[in-house]
């Protein structure tokens, strides 16, 4: 049986937050991970560096996730994802208009 290991982001992610596996959302465009927590709703924040914040969506100006995907896109960019909702096709289609 083969096992996985997680990278050094998810583990601390992992650490910060109450879900046993967060939702890997992204790497934004200064290199730091964003993993998304249903139960607290709340974001870990992972520098490469191993420095991380958990952000409470209820302690911000943000509602949503999506609020939150935005404001990240707005602010940093994203290299990889987000990978929140939507669809395939949505992700095609919007890859293609880029």
């Amino acid at each position: 049986m083969a096992t996985t290991q997680s990278n050094p982001q998810e583990r601390t992610a992992r650490e910060l937050l109450t879900q046993g596996r967060p939702l890997f959302l992204g790497v934004d465009g200064e290199d730091t991970a964003h993993y998304w927590d249903s139960y607290e709703f709340a974001v870990a924040v992972v520098m490469a560096d191993g420095e991380a914040e958990k952000v409470v969506l209820a302690e911000t100006p943000f509602e949503t996730l999506a609020e939150w995907c935005e404001y990240t896109r707005s602010e940093r960019g994203w290299d990889i994802g987000p990978h929140v909702g939507g669809s395939l096709v949505g992700d095609l289609v919007r890859g293609v208009e880029a």
